[in-house]
């Protein structure tokens, strides 16, 4: 129970830490893109691949917008790896998706990256090139937020509430955050099934 307890404990000063203002300008963010026809370039890997998955879909589906996530083409991501580098597999996704001045990139990940120390390098790369294009960059990371949030036009950061709960922490919190984006008046287009369904 103590572990469980603590779990419990640290999501709700989570809460408290998250800075609403962050999350509105990311919401602006979104909506520039929107308006003027640009793309949403999900990056992330291990859980937060996932993670982006399911956030391109939401973006997709309830928010209108044009979204992707290289992760989800397995065979152009293991063929890149194979032949060109892991380092290299979403850079080179963005330079084939011609990424430009109205696209943004989104990190989900733990660490966002760390240039020195080569962690998650095919996210530093790819938020180099997008750097280099004018694109916007944001995301959710955690820790101290690492390459993404250096270089992030503006990004949410999960504070840390102990060493043995960063990733579970990290990795959950940006589904909370994400979900409550898409949700949000200005950017949903779409309402949910089950929240246009009376309840009996």
């Amino acid at each position: 129970m103590e572990y469980i307890e603590r779990y419990l404990d640290e999501v709700k000063r989570i809460a408290g830490e998250i800075s609403p203002q962050r999350i509105e300008k990311i919401i602006d963010i979104f909506c520039e893109v929107r308006e003027k026809k640009g793309r949403v370039f999900f990056l992330g890997v291990g859980g937060s691949a996932a993670n982006c998955t399911h956030a391109v879909n939401d973006f997709r589906k309830i928010g209108g917008m044009e979204c992707y996530a290289p992760v989800d083409n397995v065979a152009e991501l293991t063929a890149r790896t194979n032949d060109e580098g892991w380092e290299t597999v979403f850079e080179e996704y963005l330079k084939t998706s011609h990424f430009n001045s109205n696209d943004m990139v989104f990190v989900l990940s733990v660490g966002g990256g760390d240039k020195e120390k080569n962690i998650s390098a095919n996210i530093v790369n790819a938020l180099e090139y997008a750097k280099e294009k004018g694109g916007k960059i944001s995301g959710i990371v955690s820790r101290d937020g690492g390459y993404t949030a250096k270089v992030a036009t503006e990004c949410i950061v999960i504070p840390v509430m102990s060493e043995d709960t960063i990733t579970p922490h990290a990795e959950a919190w940006q589904a909370v955050v994400w979900h409550m984006m898409v949700s949000h008046p200005r950017i949903m287009t779409m309402s949910n099934k089950w929240e246009s369904m009376r309840l009996s």
